[in-house]
């Protein structure tokens, strides 16, 4: 094997791992987004004020 095909090699298999890692690291936050959303935990921090959702994510009080 030649040196130039090693390198090749070598550069495909450090795409692969970090292809990887960024795939990991999505489906960590998308899992513990799904796991917090099955809690009742938000990522809002229920300040309505300039929200777009204003009055749609949260029941009014009575």
């Amino acid at each position: 094997m030649s040196m130039v095909s090693v390198i090749a090699l070598l550069s495909v298999i450090g795409s692969v791992v970090i292809c990887l890692l960024v795939a990991v690291a999505v489906v960590a936050v998308i899992i513990k987004l799904v796991s917090d959303k099955k809690k009742g935990k938000s990522q809002c921090g229920g300040d309505c004020y300039g929200c777009p959702y204003t009055g749609s994510c949260h029941e009014k009080s009575k």
